[in-house]
């Protein structure tokens, strides 16, 4: 049987490293659920230049979500998953900076779970179909933030949003993210 006791303190100490992979802006949010309330801890964007060789990229995505990850001891993982893109070299460009924000967290031993866009948009805002000004908005309001956040960063919160809400739905039986 269920103890809900000792499901809310499972909550109450579950902090996410949510990220919004991309090459050249990666959106990255530490959101945590204080006694049932989401809160954020941190957000922002790792920004890589135009003038960066995408290897380059990828080594400092690696490296800032490692410092992040070492700063604020998350406790798991959540990123979007793949999403269908027309172009080729941007979905293998994705793909890339996915594989270095997923090695930054399995080499710190977290576990990696994946939303899908639809799910992410569903969850911070109510339809699946939002647009990056309503998210951005949304997670602004939920989280009690004082400034609204860049399009990258409340992605990430949204993804961080998700994650906790998808934990409660597994403390009572309901199917939660994948894990990866």
């Amino acid at each position: 049987m269920l103890n809900p006791d000792r499901v809310i303190l499972r909550l109450t100490v579950m902090r996410v490293l949510a990220i919004d992979a991309s090459l050249r802006n990666t959106g990255v949010a530490i959101v945590d659920a204080n006694n049932g309330k989401p809160r954020s801890i941190y957000f922002g964007t790792i920004h890589n230049a135009s003038s960066m060789r995408s290897s380059s990229c990828l080594v400092a995505i690696r490296d800032r979500l490692v410092e992040l990850i070492r700063e604020h001891q998350p406790d798991c993982c959540a990123l979007e998953s793949v999403i269908y893109v027309q172009s080729h070299k941007t979905a293998i460009l994705l793909g890339a900076a996915r594989g270095a924000a997923i090695l930054a967290a399995a080499e710190n031993g977290l576990p990696v779970f994946e939303y899908s866009p639809k799910r992410i948009k569903q969850s911070a805002v109510g339809r699946g179909a939002a647009g990056k000004d309503q998210v951005s908005f949304m997670v602004r309001a939920l989280l009690g933030l004082t400034e609204t956040p860049g399009a990258d960063a409340a992605d990430a919160l949204a993804i961080g949003l998700t994650h906790l809400r998808s934990q409660e739905a597994v403390a009572v039986g309901l199917p939660g993210g994948m894990q990866i």
